[in-house]
């Protein structure tokens, strides 16, 4: 071509457009302006391809994007129903359509009311659909859902506004879970509580149960003296009445005056008169011991009531330490004086139950360290709120490794037979129940030492 330059062939050889350069120049255009359409030709041609791959790219990113999300919707345990502002159904999930027993297809497209089984849940739906202004965190409802047999199956749900990119509400989003097995599982749990509440109980009464069993020696020599008492005397007023009754039949005969004096001395009905108060008092004194006695054992042994009532734990610990003494053979020695009222509000027979376990236990504890007598330490503190009640034995101490095990359930370190490691971890939850604490250490001069503390009683 006339008026060609050599050095631009390269370059159009390059672009693969040389033969579009006309062979003929054209008026007022030289070859320069061509060989710039060209490369602006060859640029275009470029973007095109870049823009082809990248759009590739684009398509294989969303057709993933999509497989993630139908891969979650279809993992979801729970139902899932999304429906536009006119309440029809946009999408679902693999539950939703095995809860109702239709597919997606079938459900596409199909207005969400179509699905509720009862006009309640049409209502409550509408209800928040026409909400204008719904929570952004969305509101919970129970919704029946009609199951593929035409039964009702009852949901959670968890409603939520979808809002499109002007901040209008575009549709809602339903997430829920059938309620029949969350209340199978709270019907199992409550069960497991129940259950849990009444093996607790009855450890509690077991454990009740064995330490009045220690103390029956005790108590039946306790018994003993009052019932005999009241036995003996029972027989005198039987053989008084009996000269009562002879005395009084020759009265209402109507004999003489001599006869009858000599009757009233031959029956002594003159000391007969004499010895009857004291026989009643004495009747009734032995009896109202006895009945002390019991009343004192139905408190300690009867399941004790929530309710809490002032107690003065002067006379609880006097108890305590009664009982621990009679049921104690080998007894032991107390260093114990009471002090000032010390009123707490609690349950008597389960405070109780705590100071006579801590007393068995310093007992035990003492008694068998080489032989010797169990001697027992028990002081009283109190300040504006709370008492301290310390007891401290003779014994040869808790060992380091078991102080942080003492009070767990079933750790004892009696021997098979002689415990059943519940005493001291029963009495740490009643002393919990009651406000206070429990605690256990060494004493710097030897044996161990238990510090029960408790709230005083208000005023």
């Amino acid at each position: 071509m006339a008026g060609t330059d050599p050095e631009n062939e390269p370059a159009r050889r390059s672009l693969g457009l040389a033969g579009l350069v006309p062979h003929g120049a054209m008026e007022g255009v030289d070859e320069s302006t061509w060989l710039d359409v060209i490369h602006k030709m060859d640029e275009v041609y470029s973007q095109l391809v870049h823009d082809e791959i990248q759009l590739e790219q684009k398509n294989n990113e969303l057709e993933q994007s999509q497989q993630f999300i139908f891969s979650v919707l279809s993992a979801m345990s729970d139902v899932l129903l999304v429906c536009d502002e006119h309440g029809r159904i946009e999408e679902t999930n693999a539950a939703l359509c095995e809860l109702v027993g239709r597919s997606d297809a079938e459900l596409r497209g199909t207005s969400f009311y179509d699905l509720l089984a009862d006009e309640p849940s049409a209502e409550r739906a509408r209800a928040v659909l026409s909400r204008s202004k719904p929570a952004r965190g969305g509101e919970a409802t129970e919704l029946n859902l009609t199951g593929p047999h035409h039964q009702s199956v009852s949901v959670d749900a968890n409603c939520t506004p979808r809002v499109g990119v002007n901040g209008r509400r575009v549709g809602t989003v339903f997430v829920g879970r059938p309620t029949a097995e969350i209340k199978r599982a709270y019907h199992e749990l409550r069960a497991a509580h129940e259950s849990l509440k009444l093996a607790q109980q009855q450890l509690l009464h077991s454990e009740k149960m064995a330490s009045l069993g220690r103390l029956v020696a005790g108590v039946a020599h306790e018994l003993n003296n009052p019932i005999s008492f009241v036995l003996g005397n029972v027989h005198a007023l039987a053989r008084y009445s009996e000269r009562l009754r002879q005395y009084l039949a020759a009265v209402h005969a109507g004999q003489d005056a001599e006869a009858l004096q000599a009757l009233r001395t031959t029956l002594r009905i003159e000391h007969v008169l004499g010895d009857l108060p004291s026989l009643i008092e004495g009747t009734l004194e032995g009896a109202q011991r006895t009945a002390d006695i019991v009343g004192g054992l139905k408190r300690f042994s009867a399941m004790d009531p929530e309710a809490r009532t002032p107690v003065d734990l002067n006379e609880v610990i006097e108890r305590a330490i009664h009982w621990v003494r009679k049921g104690t053979g080998a007894g032991f020695e107390m260093h114990w004086q009471s002090g000032p009222p010390c009123v707490v509000n609690g349950s008597a027979g389960q405070l109780q139950q705590v100071l006579m376990n801590l007393l068995q236990n310093g007992t035990d504890a003492a008694s068998g360290a080489h032989g010797k007598q169990a001697k027992l330490r028990l002081t009283v503190e109190r300040d504006h709120t709370r008492v301290r009640v310390r007891l401290r034995d003779n014994g040869p101490g808790i060992l380091p490794e078991h102080l942080s095990r003492l009070f767990d359930p079933f750790f004892t370190t009696k021997p098979v037979g002689k415990g059943t490691g519940l005493g001291l971890s029963i009495s740490y939850g009643i002393v919990e129940q009651h406000g206070g604490r429990l605690t256990a250490s060494n004493h710097p001069e030897g044996g161990a030492e238990f510090l029960l503390e408790l709230p005083l009683a208000p005023g």
